[in-house]
């Protein structure tokens, strides 16, 4: 039996879609009954409540031998991941994937990538078989700009030249998947990127070929951006570890591109002009 939390959500969402059907029995922790409503004809084992409760986690993990660890950003995420670790040793669980970030390194400073790695120290030091899948930026947050890029032909970003090895959630999936049916894998770290390294002036050329009209970046400074952001996220916290994460792209870091696509699912991680192909209904007027 395999466990999956955030199957809602882009990454844990994308994992169950690549395990339908490999004939593995899975189960689910969903909140929201109603979001998880087309689950119930596909033979998934369904817990309903919150996987930040331990009682909750505690009885979706028995029978459990491999589990899927994707949790909300937020003040509590290394609380409630903690208390996930436990609960898997406690169930007797073989291998723990954790969904963590290539930004999650030792000396991380934003609260995002810095709560991640804490989390992946005490995964590493709980004696579980452990397995971590660190991806970049998603290539699916570019769908909240679907809309003025539809009618505006412009997208509003705080990240001025700073670039991204952002990856595909479809082949983040896949690769869990993998991870989550195979073995060889405890004990390993994946990076997951897309192809290329890209600004996202580049993404905009992208659009303007894939749409066949231009398409353009328009850089925001953060504080017009965090304003804009402040009436989607009414959490303080959460607003300001987004801030500070789109401002390290802003700024610069350190990228390369990763293989793991390639050796985990046999072919190629999906490109962004694939994305926008893919998704050219909702980006065209």
């Amino acid at each position: 039996m395999i466990l999956l939390t955030g199957v809602t959500g882009k990454t844990g969402g994308a994992t169950l879609k690549a395990l339908l059907g490999k004939g593995v029995p899975l189960r689910a922790i969903v909140r929201n009954p109603e979001k998880a409503a087309a689950l119930k004809d596909t033979g998934v084992d369904l817990v309903v409540g919150d996987a930040t409760e331990r009682e909750v986690v505690d009885m979706a993990l028995r029978g459990v031998e491999r589990a899927l660890m994707v949790m909300p950003n937020g003040e509590g995420q290394l609380g409630f991941e903690k208390q996930f670790i436990d609960a898997a040793k406690a169930a007797g669980v073989q291998q723990l994937v954790k969904m963590s970030s290539m930004e999650a390194v030792a000396d991380a400073k934003a609260p995002i990538p810095r709560v991640h790695w804490q989390a992946e120290q005490y995964l590493r030091a709980s004696g579980l078989g452990w397995t971590m899948l660190k991806p970049n930026f998603f290539m699916q947050n570019l769908l909240g700009s679907a809309g003025t890029i539809k009618e505006q032909g412009k997208f509003f970003l705080p990240m001025a030249d700073g670039k991204t090895a952002m990856a595909d959630v479809r082949d983040i999936g896949a690769a869990a998947a993998v991870v989550l049916t195979g073995s060889g894998h405890v004990g390993q770290s994946y990076e997951i990127t897309g192809p290329e390294i890209l600004s996202f002036h580049d993404v905009a050329a992208r659009f303007t070929k894939v749409l066949g009209r231009r398409i353009e970046y328009v850089h925001v400074p953060m504080p017009a951006y965090r304003q804009t952001l402040s009436r989607f996220l009414t959490n303080a916290w959460h607003l300001n570890a987004v801030c500070e994460l789109f401002q390290e792209i802003a700024d610069g870091h350190d990228l390369h591109l990763s293989d793991s696509v390639q050796k985990l699912t046999g072919r190629p991680p999906i490109s962004l002009d694939q994305f926008i192909r893919d998704h050219q209904a909702v980006f065209s007027a």
